[in-house]
């Protein structure tokens, strides 16, 4: 199955269903800092668009006369999808964002390690096939 696609809002109200684990429309809407808060009705109707697109669901159990969320999509596979996206941007290549990145300055030495660690890794496990 594709991941679906994510505007800012849901992915603000994935990050918190992701760091709370599950959340009722209020919570969520609670995450938000008091001077961006969007409306109670403005959150619900993302969550249930959310819902249709199987980002998240409906747990059993009502609290209350709340129904709880829970995200039926992991923070990993959508910021994948996101990625995914961007370099489609750049006709799939990485030396556009990876420029941005070091000029930026948010791209670090550590994190070039990093990635070469891991580009290591991915070439053995290549070469053991």
């Amino acid at each position: 199955m594709s991941e679906p696609k994510l505007s800012k809002l849901e992915l603000q109200i994935m990050d918190t269903l992701w760091t709370l684990g599950k959340a009722s429309i209020r919570e969520i809407q609670e995450s938000f800092p008091e001077k961006d808060r969007p409306a109670y009705t403005t959150i619900q109707t993302t969550v249930y668009r959310l819902e249709t697109k199987d980002a998240v669901r409906r747990r059993e159990k009502k609290v209350g006369n709340f129904h709880i969320f829970e995200p039926a999509v992991s923070r990993n596979a959508a910021q994948r999808r996101l990625i995914d996206e961007l370099l489609a941007l750049f006709g799939g290549s990485t030396q556009p964002v990876m420029a941005h990145l070091i000029e930026s300055g948010k791209l670090t030495l550590d994190d070039v390690k990093e990635a070469e660690k891991l580009l290591r890794k991915l070439e053995r496990k290549d070469a053991s096939k």
